[in-house]
């Protein structure tokens, strides 16, 4: 057999190929040899160092390991510092400034202001020396001593917190406290306090120790919306911080730790027990003597009175954190931090709103273990007309209406019905009452009984909880869980209306276990009456900068409203909700002659009452409960929280053209009396018993001849009291039509005389 040679190329490629592996094994004995003689020289020289016994474990091997943790602490704190260091980027730190908003209301009257009111213009000479000593001892003793931190400060902070078992004081220098004012936000976790103390450090690499302490007393927030001792000495005293005296000096330097809490107007005996211990520290810290602040304590500091200075607080601060997020979207270049903003608040809703919470609590809080209420109030645009967000603003400035998550119960379920008439429900489409399980859970009647088949508007109105589950159930089809399938077409139905709770997915969430806020669920029902247009809340109409040039407008530059459901679809649920209100569990908010549908809410052992309705002029929610979240008295939807949403709602629409609500017209037909039945049946003209028209109204002008005419009734009383028993009285003289005109709401005007009525307000 002839012997098969091969190719040429592959005979060199074989001799390359066992070439490559012959110097990769050589180089690699070489390399493991040479690094086996290195570790051998290495490990000899090293032997000459070598210590034993004693020095090895006292003093070698701790600083080795101080070294090793040392090297772990520093490649730490560089990547702790990171974050902290970005929040300096901005080259114009030291200048920039918080926003300063001057609201007006819709009509342009002003209500009130937020952000900063500090006056950084007096130099630190010009303060008293009193009040920088009073803030040093109370903040900051060791302030000129230390680096930014206060090591030993601290370290008592923390003894004296650990002896008694609680905060009792603070370990932040005033260095600290400039870096959060400056850079960071009072949220209370270890990543802002690792940052804190990095930009402490890196405040006083950059400013000297007396530019901090101005830059502090400029810009503390001091309670009242004011920063700086200077705006706070003006709120307070009404006077420059030049003129203060050590009792007010005293108690400004007590509002650094908690403004809120002892800002004088609104809690004055405990701003003066603050101050009291601040005329401690200058003891203890011996700045001043005993005898030096004797006069102080016998002579304590009076604020000035600005109770009388109705501000809609819990509205204002909502409508300032809207600004907030407006003034970040205008361009980087725009520098104006000074704004003059029209709000779309009533304030004559708002007082009437803030007055009925507070006389509903008073009357029947205790009855019903009720301590707190919220109300929203908004027009078809989104526009919120009025804002409670809570019982006691000075007591708890937790805004109930905006940042409080709570279970809506039974009013969440307008959406499960609406999700229902989107997927081919009707009105009066036939849904049985009966046992429904999913998984183990299975919802209960309110009754705790089953009443059958019935149509939509009667399950809605009765407030039936088996039916929105049958729904979610149904509306998942053919799915292989169908009933989460019917959660997720309900969810994304609420995303529609505007809700954006997280709503998790839960078997209980159609009967409302999910947690909303009372500001999005009213501004959500308005999509219903706004033919199912879903609108936007929002405080802001108007921003002007402080020269009055428009910056910017809301029906201009803000967000228009998307299409949620179809207006045909609107109009059926509000028919349906008309009838909660006019013959089920919301009667109480009945509105003589004005079209009214909503929806109650009660939640398991009672801890929230809701009701949640509309008019065809505006929407509102009002919810009842307890911070703590402790069961009410068997308080339901249809008690308080209704009663309470009639008064507030007869308010908004006082000079207020009525509107339709579409669906509903202007109110629906009365059953017959038992005198119109009687009549028709005796063949006499049909005889319509509907809801009476809208209340007269009473203008202003109005109003005020009504006075007159009493006190002047009243003054001849007086006169024809007075007239001597053996003289008889003189007649009264008739009022002529010179000396007092009646609106056309009482009667017609005089000759020559126009009729004395005011046009309604807009919507």
């Amino acid at each position: 057999m002839r012997q098969i040679v091969p190719p040429h190329w592959k005979k060199k490629i074989r001799h390359w190929m066992l070439d490559l592996d012959a110097r990769i094994d050589s180089t690699l004995f070489s390399s493991g040899k040479g690094a086996r003689e290195l570790y051998e020289r290495f490990s000899t020289f090293m032997d000459r160092f070598y210590v034993g016994r004693w020095k090895r474990w006292v003093i070698i091997e701790p600083l080795s390991e101080a070294a090793t943790i040392g090297l772990v602490g520093l490649i730490l704190m560089l990547a702790l510092a990171v974050p902290a260091f970005r929040e300096t980027a901005d080259d114009d730190w030291l200048k920039k400034s918080d926003l300063a908003v001057s609201f007006l209301d819709r009509y342009g009257n002003p209500i009130g202001n937020r952000g900063i009111k500090h006056n950084d213009s007096i130099p630190l000479e010009d303060f008293p020396d009193h009040l920088i000593k009073a803030t040093l001892a109370t903040e900051d003793r060791r302030f000129y001593d230390h680096f930014g931190i206060d090591l030993a400060g601290t370290g008592r902070a923390l003894m004296t917190n650990a002896q008694a078992g609680g905060v009792r004081q603070g370990g932040s220098s005033i260095t600290q406290q400039l870096a959060k004012n400056l850079f960071l936000n009072n949220e209370r976790t270890i990543e802002r306090k690792v940052k804190e103390a990095f930009l402490a450090i890196w405040l006083e690499t950059r400013l000297t120790k007396n530019e901090i302490l101005k830059l502090y007393l400029d810009r503390a927030y001091m309670g009242g919306g004011t920063f700086g001792v200077d705006g706070a000495a003006h709120f307070y005293f009404n006077k420059s911080a030049r003129d203060v005296t050590l009792a007010e000096s005293a108690m400004l330097a007590g509002l650094f730790k908690a403004p809120t809490k002892y800002a004088p107007h609104i809690n004055l005996p405990a701003a003066r027990a603050r101050a009291n211990i601040v005329l401690d520290n200058l003891v203890d810290a011996s700045f001043m003597t005993e005898g030096q602040v004797f006069g102080a304590r016998r002579n304590p500091a009076m604020a000035v009175d600005r109770r009388d200075e109705n501000s809609p607080n819990y509205y204002l601060d909502w409508a300032f954190e809207e600004m907030r997020r407006l003034v970040a979207t205008f361009p980087k270049s725009y520098t104006e931090r000074v704004f003059v903003v029209r709000t779309s608040i009533d304030m004559t809703v708002q007082r009437a709103a803030e007055a009925t919470v507070e006389n509903q609590l008073r009357q029947f809080g205790r009855d019903y273990h009720a301590t707190q209420a919220a109300v929203a109030v908004a027009d078809f645009d989104g526009g919120v007309r009025a804002m409670v967000g809570g019982r006691d603003y000075g007591a708890s400035q937790f805004n109930r209406a905006v940042d409080a998550m709570r279970q809506p119960g039974s009013s969440f379920k307008p959406y499960v019905y609406a999700t229902a008439l989107m997927n081919g429900y009707k009105p009066t489409s036939i849904v049985v009452d009966g046992p429904v399980c999913i998984g183990n859970w299975c919802p209960q009647n309110y009754s705790h009984s089953y009443s059958g088949p019935m149509t939509l508007t009667q399950a809605i109105t009765r407030s039936v909880n088996v039916i929105p589950v049958k729904l979610s159930i149904a509306l998942g089809g053919k799915s292989p869980n169908p009933a989460k399938a019917g959660r997720v077409k309900i969810t994304e139905m609420t995303r529609k209306f505007g809700i954006k709770a997280p709503l998790p997915d839960t078997p209980s969430m159609p009967i409302g276990s999910d947690e909303v806020s009372v500001l999005e669920h009213a501004v959500a029902y308005a999509t219903f009456p706004n033919r199912g247009k879903a609108p936007i809340p929002h405080a802001v109409l108007e921003v002007r900068t402080g020269s009055g040039d428009l910056v910017w407008r809301f029906d201009r530059d803000g967000k228009k409203q998307t299409q949620a459901i179809p207006a045909s679809v609107a109009a059926d649920m509000s028919e349906m909700m008309s009838h909660v209100v006019s013959e089920g569990t919301a009667r109480r908010a009945i509105i003589d002659g004005i079209p009214t549908a909503g929806k109650t809410g009660t939640t398991n052992a009672y801890r929230d009452a809701w009701f949640v309705g509309f008019t065809g002029n505006f929407t509102c929610a009002v919810w009842y409960g307890n911070d703590d979240y402790s069961p009410t008295n068997r308080m339901t939807g249809g008690s308080l929280p209704a009663q309470t949403w009639r008064e507030v709602m007869v308010a908004a629409h006082q000079g207020v053209e009525i509107k339709e609500v579409p669906g509903i017209g202007m109110g629906q037909k009365r059953p017959p009396t038992p005198q119109a039945a009687a009549a028709m049946a005796a063949g006499t003209p049909k005889i319509i018993d509907t809801k009476p028209g809208p209340p007269p109204i009473l203008t202003k002008r109005g109003a005020d001849i009504l006075v007159r005419v009493e006190k002047m009734l009243d003054e001849a009383i007086k006169t024809a009291g007075k007239t001597s028993s053996s003289e008889p009285p003189k007649p009264l003289r008739p009022l002529s039509s010179s000396s007092v005109a009646f609106p056309d709401s009482f009667a017609a005007a005089a000759p020559g005389q126009a009729a004395a009525t005011a046009p309604p307000r807009k919507n």
